[in-house]
């Protein structure tokens, strides 16, 4: 690495340290770098405009987070918890096992963790605490660790991001994601029994089984979502950002007209506060597009790939060290610094041991979401402190087994690659 590079990282890493977003701190750090090696700093916004109109895909980005704000401001996730709880609410810490089933059904809407936990998330943690029916701790533990699941099950704002960077296919990552977020709620579901069974929680009232069938009838249209998604995708009908388009407009029927829950006043917020999350994104991403190209002029990618390859790394063996270097960055750094700048880095060592890309991807993003329940600076941990101001040190005492459930996840998941590539390839993947 050259000194000018050295320089570069000090003043990222600086500039962060000190609480400067993370955006203009790579902005900053990439203009120091123009100036002191000498090249024209109007590279900076160049690189910026170029990548942004050249990705087509990232206009899924503000569709999905607007989608998944309508489903959380109507009563179309109302209606999703009540089925929830038609299902599993019956059995013994049946709340806990209705906010992992709600979170995978959410899942297929959102696309991000955060719209998870602070929207049908919120809702669940207030029931589990009314009457002291559960911990407020254990409430908000099990809603950090399910929410995880929404950007693993597509739609999926992070696979975006990964495929923005590695040029994988959207729609197989999409596909790859499937089986390993329903492993996860499945692992998520078994730690609920052991803790319910040892700490003797209650069970909840039973939902007569004569009311299932209206029940099921009233969540259909939300529950459509997820199966126009996939059908658009997977049937050629559409591009991953016309279906986020579709998800928009669908969700805005469901609440606007179907329902008649949305007000112009109400729609106007919804806006507003997806333009605003779409921004802090798009920051992120014009950041690490010119951190990117600074990247690659300095051929950092080639020099890592050629230094793993001189110690004659298997592609397992890789695999578990990139494991255990992401679960130590999300304790540090956000989902899409992390897609957008370290990913890239590995990518060349990837080719080059034969590592398939949907693969690879789609544990890397499984990475990533732990690392979002990671304390000590897990953000979902946070998010949900300042949702329901339920003290972080207990949410942090209760997500141990939770996190230690969803690694054993992930390390199956690195292991068995099939998990992940048998749907992509009953759908034609050739990786």
């Amino acid at each position: 690495m050259s000194a000018e590079f050295l320089a570069t990282l000090a003043v990222f890493l600086g500039l962060a340290a000190i609480g400067l977003p993370v955006a203009f701190s790579m902005m900053t750090a990439a203009v120091t770098y123009m100036a002191i090696s000498n090249r024209d700093i109007g590279l900076v916004s160049e690189q910026i405009l170029n990548g942004l109109f050249e990705s087509f895909v990232l206009l899924a980005v503000p569709l999905f987070i607007l989608a998944a704000n309508i489903m959380n401001a109507g009563t179309v996730s109302d209606r999703l918890l009540a089925f929830c709880l038609a299902l599993v609410g019956r059995f013994r810490g049946g709340l806990a096992q209705v906010n992992v089933i709600a979170s995978l059904i959410f899942s297929g809407m959102s696309g991000s963790a955060i719209a998870d936990a602070a929207g049908i998330g919120k809702v669940i943690i207030e029931m589990m605490r009314r009457e002291d029916r559960y911990p407020a701790g254990f409430a908000a533990a099990i809603t950090a660790a399910s929410a995880t699941i929404g950007p693993i099950i597509p739609p999926s704002i992070p696979m975006i991001l990964y495929a923005l960077v590695s040029d994988a296919s959207v729609g197989y990552l999409f596909l790859g994601g499937i089986l390993p977020g329903l492993f996860m709620g499945a692992m998520l579901m078994v730690m609920n029994v052991i803790i319910a069974g040892r700490r003797d929680f209650a069970r909840d009232e039973a939902v007569p089984l004569r009311e299932l069938p209206r029940i099921t009838v009233r969540a259909i249209p939300p529950l459509m979502l997820p199966v126009i998604l996939l059908t658009g995708i997977y049937g050629g009908l559409t591009t991953p950002t016309e279906a986020a388009s579709i998800a928009a407009l669908y969700a805005l029927i469901l609440a606007a007209v179907v329902y008649r829950k949305l007000s112009l006043g109400a729609l106007y917020e919804i806006i507003r506060d997806a333009a605003r999350s779409s921004g802090v994104v798009g920051l992120i991403i014009a950041g690490a597009l010119v951190f990117n190209y600074i990247v690659a002029s300095e051929n950092i990618p080639a020099q890592v790939a050629n230094a793993l390859q001189g110690i004659d790394i298997s592609p397992i063996t890789f695999l578990l060290l990139v494991n255990l270097l992401f679960l130590a960055l999300g304790c540090l750094f956000d989902a899409t610094t992390m897609l957008l700048i370290v990913v890239p880095l590995f990518l060349p060592t990837c080719r080059a041991l034969g590592i398939d890309l949907v693969h690879f991807g789609v544990v890397i993003v499984v990475n990533i979401m732990i690392g979002l329940i990671t304390p000590p600076y897990g953000v979902l941990l946070f998010v949900i402190n300042a949702l329901t101001g339920i003290p972080l040190k207990d949410i942090i005492r209760e997500i141990w087994p939770f996190l230690a459930v969803l690694i054993v996840a992930l390390i199956v998941l690195t292991l068995v690659p099939d998990i992940v590539l048998w749907l992509p390839r009953t759908f034609g993947y050739q990786g």
